[in-house]
């Protein structure tokens, strides 16, 4: 006997609006929902910090932001290379 079938879970949700009430119900769900909202409002800020900050750090280094075709930020990352690797020839075979 689980708790699988349609009419168990019916049962179940009566027995916690008697105990609760359907305002009180309500109630925590407004504040959980209140509380996501605020949840995702400060992670767009986190976001937009994140941005403003890469974006100065860039402008203080004098090299602009990247750019697509569409205004939005390229996040490609530049490849990196070192002093023993120069840039390879037209000529040279890639591996």
């Amino acid at each position: 006997m689980g708790l699988g079938g349609i009419s168990h879970w019916i049962i179940i949700l009566v027995i916690v609006l008697v105990l609760f009430g359907a305002g009180r119900i309500s109630k925590v769900m407004g504040e959980m929902g209140k509380g996501l909202k605020s949840f995702k409002e400060g992670m767009g800020e986190e976001d937009e910090e994140k941005l403003r900050r890469y974006d100065e750090k860039r402008r203080a280094e004098g090299r602009p932001l990247p750019r697509n075709d569409d205004g939005t930020i390229d996040v490609t990352p530049e490849p990196r290379r070192t002093s023993e690797q120069p840039p390879l020839r037209e000529d040279e075979p890639r591996h």
